[in-house]
Order: structure tokens, then sequence, then C-alpha cells
């Protein structure tokens, strides 16, 4: 019994035994690598920034390629967003890179709304995902993941407070995406000074309730390192892809009247640190974040707002089907509801016609009676007229023919009867 009691050690429902030789799981996470390594990576960046302010530098100098460069003006009218997708490899490591890049970000004199279009696209990317999701065939092993895993926000060194546009900005993107803030053009300003702003916009940061993304520490590998970077943010950086030689060796730098900025020494910027901890240590953290997080909280709310729940009203575990079967009931019957009400109103609205029909026929009859009332008067009338008138033609030619024929003899005497019938007829 204590010898069982050695080889089945009982946790739960799990039993640990020790195994007599090698049985081969342990190459199972090199299994992974090579599959993940055979089907490729996808990374995808947003750049937020002003005009100018050095995005596509920094994005060349982090990939050291030099990527397609457009140019833009102060005078978009309102704010644009533009993807490029770029295939990179390194070594054997396949990586589908995709950078957005703002267009005419703060350069409306209204800038209220600038934020908008960035968080329609982050959505927009959300929602094709979750269509994807929710096919019946689905393949998301194929599907080309188009979520932002990170978003670069460039804030200009000025040395002073933060922009009511970068504000507004981050705060109604910090629950979509991982924001990682950098302090553009670092050679602008002193260190003593820069130390200040780093120092102000963190400040400020917390103040106004706005998260942006921290290092993990939970890996006990980079724990200490990622903890110690957390101290640097946001990162002051300088990108440039002209090479200048010092010494014996070739690097990247900003060369000045008064003197040159290297790049990649840690000394003038950041640069380096932002690199290593995007790219080198955490990028599988931040694509893991952007899913477990972002995305899962995008996909929550998108479901609750079409109706679906975990738990039914006595708090029992529903199913989706069942969940599936009840809002479709319930929209069946809204559906039959509304076709109640549209048909009712629609009996309505024509009972409502017809009476009006009916009203305006009667008042048509009443004006025809009393045309007709009149018509007749009016015939009646003209009847008794063209009477008189008959007489009157007909004494007429009495007259002229008592005329004609004694025109001489009786004249004085017919025309004293005409006068006499003349005075009898009036």
């Amino acid at each position: 019994m204590g010898t069982e009691r050695e080889f089945l050690n009982r946790h739960g429902d799990v039993r640990t035994l020790p195994l007599s030789g090698h049985v081969g799981f342990d190459s199972l996470p090199q299994q992974l690598v090579n599959k993940c390594i055979s089907q490729g990576f996808c990374f995808n960046i947003l750049c937020i920034g002003e005009t100018g302010i050095g995005k596509s530098t920094l994005i060349n100098t982090l990939f050291n390629t030099s990527f397609e460069d457009y140019e833009s003006t102060h005078f978009e009218p309102s704010v644009k967003l533009r993807a490029q997708t770029y295939d990179l490899q390194e070594s054997n490591v396949r990586l589908k890179l995709t950078v957005v890049s703002t267009i005419g970000f703060g350069d409306q004199i209204n800038k209220e709304d600038s934020y908008i279009p960035i968080v329609n696209y982050i959505d927009r990317q959300f929602e094709a995902y979750l269509q994807e999701e929710l096919k019946i065939k689905r393949a998301l092993y194929r599907y080309h993941d188009t979520r932002i895993h990170a978003c670069l926000y460039f804030i200009a060194p000025t040395g002073h407070s933060l922009k009511t546009l970068d504000l507004l900005t981050m705060k109604n993107l910090d629950s979509k995406v991982n924001i990682i803030p950098v302090i553009a053009k670092a050679d602008a300003i002193s260190k003593t000074e820069l130390q200040k702003f780093k120092i102000k916009l963190l400040s400020e940061l917390v103040k106004n309730g706005v998260q942006i993304y921290q290092f993990p520490t939970d890996d006990e590998t980079f724990s200490k390192h990622n903890a110690d970077m957390n101290g640097h943010l946001p990162f002051a950086v300088v990108g440039s892809m002209d090479e200048i030689m010092i010494g014996n060796k070739m690097v990247k730098a900003r060369q000045y009247p008064w003197g040159i900025v290297q790049v990649e020494n840690e000394n003038h910027c950041d640069f380096v640190k932002l690199r290593e901890m995007l790219i080198c240590i955490n990028m599988e953290d931040l694509r893991e974040q952007t899913h477990a997080r972002h995305y899962e909280l995008y996909r929550r709310c998108k479901l609750e707002e079409m109706g679906f729940r975990d738990n039914g009203p006595s708090d029992k575990v529903v199913s989706l089907q069942e969940t599936y079967e009840t809002k479709r009931h319930e929209y069946m019957n809204d559906v039959h509801r509304k076709e109640e009400e549209m048909r009712q109103r629609f009996v309505h609205r024509v009972r409502e016609k017809e009476a009006m029909l009916k009203e305006a026929e009667r008042e048509i009859m009443s004006r025809y009676e009393h045309l007709r009332r009149l018509d007749h008067d009016e015939r009646m009338k003209l009847e008794e007229k063209r009477q008189l008138l008959e007489e009157e033609w007909n004494l007429f030619n009495q007259m002229k023919a008592a005329t004609e024929l004694y025109p001489a003899q009786g004249y004085g005497s017919v025309s004293g009867s005409l006068k006499r019938d003349r005075k009898n007829f009036m």
C-alpha cells in the first residue's frame, strides 16, 4: 500500500507517475517551434502621431529596412489610416509585418473627433476576426490576422504637458490596443528636460486614468529586465537610416553642426530599449495580450449586445444553442408582433382613407344635386324666355304680312291697330 502511494500521487483527478524510460513527449516544445516557424508569424503595428513627427523613419530603423514612404501634407480634411503589409525574413523565420500609419492626425482645426477613425479601424479588424471565428467552415490558421498588436504613440518633444488630443486619443484606445508611448525626436531637448518631461507625462497619464502597456514581469527569465524597462517608459527615441563612420565602425546616426546623435547608443536615446522590448523580448506577449485581453473584451461586449449570456436568469449555465434558440424565438415573436402592428396600422389607415373617400363622395353628390337643381331652374327660365320670343316673332310676322298686304290703303288704320296690339301685348 505504501509502495502504491509512492508511485501514485493523487492531486485531485491528476495522477503523477514516474517513467521507467524515455518516451519522447519532451520534444513537444520543439515540435511547436518547428510548426510555428513553418507557418510564419504576423505582427501589426499602429503608428499614431502628427505629420512629420518621424513615424516612418522610426519603423524603418526598427526593422532595418527602407519601407515605402508616402509624402503627407498638413491639409488633410480628416484623419485617415494607411495600412501596408510586408513579408520579412530573418534567418529562417518569416514575419508578415503590417504597418498602419495615421495621415493628417492633429492637422485639423477641430481636433475633437480625430481619434474616431482610429477607434473605428481597430474595431473593424476585431469584427473581421470575429466573423471569421463564427463561420461554420473557418480556417483561422490560414486567416491573415489584421488585429493591431502594438500601438506606438508618438509624443512631440515639447517639454510641457500632454496635449488634450493625446490624452483623449489614448484614453479611448487603452481598452482596445497595447499603447506604448514614445517621445519622438528626443534629441530636440536636453537630457535634464527629457527626464522631467518623462515624469510629467507618466503623472498625467496616471492622473487621467490612461492605461499604457506594461512589459510582463511574470516570466522569471525576463521579469527583472522588463520591470527595469517599465521604469524607462515612455521611451525617448531617435530614428535614422543614415550611417556615419565613427572610429572604425559605421553606425546609424544623425549629424548636426554641434555633434552626432547615435541611434543605437543607449547614452543618447532609448531606441535600443524600444527595439529590444518591442521585438526581441515581448512581441509574443503583445500578440497574446491583443487576443486574450482586447479582442476578448470586444467579443464579449459584442455578444452581450446580441443578447448572448453564459448564465440564465436562475444563474444556470446556458449553452450557446439554448441561447440561440431563445434569441431566435424572441426575435420571431418580435417580428410577428411588428407584423401584426403594421397590419393593424395598415387596416386603420385603409379605413380612415375609405371614410375620407366616402365623405368626399357625399360632398361631390351634394354639389352635383345643387348644380343639377340650378341647371333645371336655368333651363326653365330659358324655356319661358324662348316662348316669349316666339310669340314676339309670330306677332312681328303678322304685322309684316299685314303691312305688305295693305301698303297704301290702310296704313293709318294698320298702324293704329299695331299700336293697340302692342299695348295689349305689353
